[in-house]
C-alpha cells in the first residue's frame, strides 16, 4: 500500500497557519484521536494518543504515524480472534461508503486497572481526500458507574425479595390466627348453646330462691359475654340488633331450625318467625335470595 502526503504546506517546508490550528483542536481533544488515509495508514495523531501509547509502552513510535492501522487490526485477528477482525471490518465499510459510521465500546484493561473504551470512526468532512477519523474515548467512569447501579437494582431486587417473602409469611400467620380465632369463638359458642345454656334454661324455669334467681341471671350475663365476638362481628355490619334476635341469630347460624329454637327460648315459631324477617330486614337481605345461616356463618369466617 502506498500513502498519501499527510501534512498541508504553505511554502513546502513550513506547517500552514491552518495546519497549526487544526492541531491545536485536535490536541486539546481528550479522545485519543488518529486520521487515517483511505489505505489505513495513520497520517496524525493527537497528544493523547501519543500519551496513551507512551504510558502503554507500545513497541513503535507513539504517535504510530506511518502505520498501517488496518494491518494492526488484521494481524490481531489473525493472533487472538478477538474484536479486532470486526474492528478492521468496520472501518472499512466506512472507507468505502458502505456505513456513515462504526462505533463499538471494548474492554482495554491494563495490569493496574480496569478500563473501557468507546470507538468511532467517520470520515472527515469537506473537501479535499479522504481521511477518515478514529477516536477512542476514555468511559471506564461510565462503565464503573453502571455495574455500581447494576450492583445497586441486584441488591434492592433481593431485599425486596426478602421483604415480598417476610411478608407472604406474614400474611399466612395472620391468617392463621384469625383462623384460629374464629374457631376458638365458634367452639366456645358452640359449647354455651349445647352444654351451657340449656342446663341454664332448665335452672330458670325451675322455682328458684330470689337471691339464687339474682345468681343465675349474673351467671347467664357473665357468660354472654363469652359470646361476644359474634355480636361484635354482627354490630361490625352496623346491625342494631336486640339480645334476642342475637340469640335467634347465633342458634340460625347453628343450623337449628324454627321449632328448635323456639323450643330453646321458649318463644312461639311465630314471634322466631318474626326475629328471622328482622334479621333479614336489619341485615339488608330483603328481597334477595341470600340464605339467612350462610350470611350469618359468614360474619365468623
Amino acid at each position: 500500500m502506498t500513502r498519501k502526503n499527510k501534512k498541508p504546506v504553505s511554502n513546502g517546508s513550513t506547517p500552514s497557519a491552518d495546519y497549526r490550528f487544526a492541531q491545536t483542536v485536535l490536541n486539546s481533544i481528550s479522545a485519543h484521536v488518529a486520521i487515517l488515509d483511505e489505505n489505513g495508514f495513520i497520517l496524525e495523531t493527537n497528544r493523547a494518543w501519543k500519551h496513551f501509547a507512551e504510558q502503554n509502552r507500545i513497541q513503535m513510535r507513539p504517535d504510530t504515524q506511518d502505520v498501517n492501522y488496518l494491518d494492526i487490526c488484521d494481524r490481531a485477528s489473525q493472533e487472538t480472534a478477538g474484536d479486532a477482525s470486526f474492528v478492521a471490518s468496520g472501518i472499512r465499510d466506512v472507507i468505502n461508503g458502505k456505513t456513515e459510521e462504526f462505533v463499538m465500546d471494548y474492554p482495554c484493561h491494563s495490569p493496574d486497572e480496569k478500563r473501557w473504551f468507546y470507538m468511532r470512526v467517520t470520515r472527515a468532512a469537506g473537501p479535499g481526500p479522504l481521511r477518515i477519523v478514529v477516536s477512542h474515548e476514555n468511559i471506564t467512569a461510565l462503565k464503573l458507574a453502571e455495574a455500581r447501579i447494576r450492583e445497586s437494582e441486584e441488591a434492592l431486587w433481593l431485599e425486596k425479595q426478602k421483604l415480598e417473602e417476610a411478608n407472604t409469611a406474614l400474611k399466612v400467620l395472620l391468617r392463621r390466627r384469625e383462623s384460629d380465632q374464629r374457631e376458638m369463638e365458634a367452639a366456645v359458642l358452640d359449647n354455651m348453646r349445647h352444654l351451657v345454656t340449656p342446663i341454664l334454661t332448665r335452672l330458670s324455669n325451675q322455682s328458684l330462691p330470689k337471691r339464687s334467681k339474682k345468681l343465675l341471671d349474673s351467671l347467664q350475663a357473665r357468660l354472654a359475654e363469652l359470646t361476644q365476638p359474634f355480636m361484635q362481628r354482627l354490630s361490625a355490619v352496623e346491625t342494631a340488633l336486640t339480645p334476642q334476635e342475637i340469640e335467634v341469630a347465633a342458634l340460625i347460624r347453628e343450623g337449628r331450625r324454627s321449632k328448635e329454637i323456639a323450643d330453646q327460648l321458649h318463644l312461639s315459631i311465630t314471634t322466631v318467625n318474626f326475629h328471622r324477617r328482622n334479621l333479614r330486614n336489619k341485615l339488608n337481605l330483603r328481597h334477595t335470595g341470600t340464605n339467612l345461616r350462610s350470611y350469618l356463618t359468614g360474619l365468623t369466617n
